[in-house]
């Protein structure tokens, strides 16, 4: 990249992190972002040596259309905009984040998609992977750019690797070793339009993949099989917690088991994983074909699973207090990430959802409470279309309130010994938070405030 004039797309932690790596490898870069009021004293504290990127802000200036030689979008901007569209339309290659890490990568990466449970098996797989050799690194879109340490990887260093949709769809290199779609429900349909384009987009993350690299993927999840039993270029691997697999790995008699030419290898006992619900199973599966595919021995891979206790933002318990359960799901963005949440509770739940509108339903979802859900209590831009859904399919045990901390209290007013509370929004946090993390962090900093 030296010498080249590189536009970066977004001023945010992903734009910051690949305009460091560009000025790292002597490149001229460029950072526009529509966002006029950007904290340009806090942008430029990021930059600690001497060359600096230029900051433009506001309306897209044309004239870097005949100075770009390169531009490296962020994730979260959509590939429709208009200035986007005048950069392709100008020849210039566009790149992902993910696409300028891999030019720079030395390491050997297994990427995890899917509509959930992205983060809980990548955050997995890089425990596994640790065990085996300390500086093993977890990047992607769990909130760590892999941009920001791509160019200090060494030849066979292990990556596990969280990969968006968004991410996937600049990234026309990208090439991983192992690959996982871990599932595919409707999500993000204000970006990508239809399903079929969400599942689209996911499925790039095999499209550089040969019959040399391995391709883990659901067994039960219906809008993945059919889609893995289309593929010829690479190995799939399937996992399944309900079927007895001829090849792959799968529960049986309550136990783990891999199998392959080589046999059947016992991985552990069901009754050893500390992370709550049937989904975490399908993601503890998952994370063991991955590690053991990238040639982590099955005793690393046992132990590891076995002192796991999940990750923040996702199923995290909080606190008890009078007899009551509090549980932060803030990771819980879209509706079929809430059931499974929904499923993992054992007790008579107040639920808190609602939030940033991605244009999702929520039949599905209000179908799961079960007569689990005890208490509806939403808040958000979604509150209304959540609240007629919940009320044309017969359950009128709603209340609206106006911030998290209301909804924390009026929970803990209903509460009574034996029910849970969980943070469990099925919606996205944009309208109201940062992102995800803040909206969790937050609840439990109010649980934690309640009184004794």
């Amino acid at each position: 990249m030296e010498g080249k004039s590189v536009l970066v797309l977004g001023a945010a932690r992903s734009g910051i992190c690949s305009a460091e790596l560009l000025l790292r490898h002597g490149a001229k870069v460029f950072v526009f972002d529509q966002n006029e009021k950007i904290d340009k004293d806090a942008f430029f504290a990021h930059f600690q040596g001497e060359e600096k990127p230029k900051l433009i802000t506001g309306e897209f200036p044309q004239k870097l259309l005949s100075v770009a030689e390169l531009a490296v979008i962020s994730p979260g901007i959509p590939l429709d905009l208009p200035f986007v569209e005048d950069i392709v339309g100008a020849g210039i290659p566009l790149w992902g984040e993910i696409e300028l890490a891999s030019y720079y990568n030395k390491g050997r990466i297994a990427a995890i998609t899917g509509t959930n449970g992205k983060t809980t098996t990548t955050t997995l797989v890089g425990e596994i992977f640790k065990g085996a050799e300390p500086d093993s690194l977890v990047v992607g879109n769990i909130g760590i750019p892999f941009t920001g340490d791509a160019d200090k990887t060494h030849e066979g260093q292990l990556i596990s690797a969280e990969i968006s949709s968004f991410q996937l769809q600049t990234a026309p290199s990208f090439h991983p070793e192992v690959a996982a779609l871990l599932n595919l429900t409707p999500d993000h349909l204000n970006r990508h339009g239809t399903f079929e384009n969400y599942a689209d987009a996911k499925m790039l993350i095999c499209r550089n993949q040969t019959r040399e690299n391995y391709f883990v993927m659901n067994y039960d999840d219906p809008e993945v099989r059919i889609r893995g039993e289309e593929l010829s270029n690479v190995h799939v691997v399937w996992f399944s917690r309900l079927t007895e697999l001829p090849e792959g790995i799968f529960v049986r008699g309550g136990e783990i088991i891999l199998k392959n030419a080589k046999g059947e290898i016992p991985i552990l006992p069901l009754s050893e994983i500390q992370i709550l619900g049937s989904h975490n199973v399908e993601n503890v599966l998952a994370a063991a074909a991955i590690a053991y595919y990238m040639g982590i021995s099955p005793e690393i891979i046992r132990k590891t699973v076995k002192s796991f206790r999940g990750v923040e933002h996702r199923i995290e318990y909080v606190r008890t207090l009078h007899g009551v359960n509090y549980y932060n799901d803030s990771k819980g963005t879209n509706p079929d990430a809430a059931i499974k949440a929904i499923q993992a509770m054992k007790t008579p739940t107040l639920l808190i959802g609602g939030g940033y509108n991605k244009h999702n339903s929520y039949d599905e979802w209000i179908d799961a409470f079960g007569g689990k859900v005890r208490q509806l209590v939403l808040l958000g831009e979604t509150a209304q279309a959540i609240e007629d859904t919940a009320i044309r399919h017969g359950f009128r045990d709603v209340i609206r309130v106006n911030s998290l901390s209301e909804a924390v209290r009026t929970c803990y007013e209903l509460a009574r010994p034996g029910d849970s509370v969980l943070l469990s929004p099925a919606c996205a946090s944009w309208d109201m938070f940062k992102d995800f993390e803040e909206r969790g962090r937050l609840f439990k900093e109010y649980v934690n405030a309640l009184e004794d």
